[in-house]
């Protein structure tokens, strides 16, 4: 992710466009702006952070679509809805689907230059969750097939002597699996690891 955000605004009203646009730039902020769903997908860049701040309702994509869109491209970008009078049903439903926010129109300045930097902060955190995620795979990729198994064994909360029953080796054979994940997991203590391998997605059933 580049260090600085951007915050992309996608409304076909040229006038709300603008005005937002010089808004949010009045705060300090780095804007871009697009007219349509459309011209929106097709400049986007995943490896750039920010938040996208979308109208509810507008010729060719609405932003709900819009919203799906970024999903299936796994966007890390939060989303704000813009809504009009009425449209409080299919604000909910944006709700539903993941959007951080909605704010009416007409704005309120003060409301929507801090849902943006809501939905800013709210970025970076999901940035630093990808990439430790990241980490984390890599290093579980490092993993043998038995250390992998002694990791969700661990994950599940056995002991030692458990896994070993489990797995049909010695105690010893446990212990040596168990100081080469955590090496290779640079997991500080068994805490840490399981820590790590639950933010990974790891998530073992007990045995019956």
């Amino acid at each position: 992710m580049a260090d600085i955000q951007t915050v992309f605004i996608v409304d076909d009203d040229a006038a709300v466009r603008e005005s937002l646009a010089a808004l949010l730039e009045s705060a300090g902020l780095q804007v871009e702006a697009f007219g349509s769903g459309d011209a929106f997908l097709a400049a986007l860049d995943p490896t750039r952070g920010g938040c996208v701040v979308l109208d509810v309702r507008m010729p060719g994509l609405s932003g709900l679509e819009i919203q799906e869109k970024l999903a299936t491209k796994n966007s890390l970008m939060p989303v704000i809805i813009m809504t009009g009078h009425g449209d409080l049903p299919i604000a909910v439903q944006a709700m539903k689907a993941g959007a951080i926010d909605f704010i009416e129109k007409p704005f309120d300045d003060f409301a929507i230059i801090e849902s943006v930097r809501g939905a800013l902060g709210r970025s970076e955190e999901n940035w630093r969750k990808a990439s430790l995620v990241s980490e984390i795979k890599q290093g579980l990729g490092r993993l043998t097939t038995r250390e992998r198994e002694v990791l969700d064994e661990l994950v599940i909360g056995n002991l030692n002597k458990v896994i070993a029953h489990n797995l049909g080796i010695s105690s010893r054979t446990v212990e040596i699996h168990r100081a080469r994940v955590m090496e290779k997991m640079e997991a500080r203590n068994l805490a840490h690891l399981v820590r790590l391998a639950l933010t990974a997605g790891v998530a073992p059933e007990a045995r019956s």
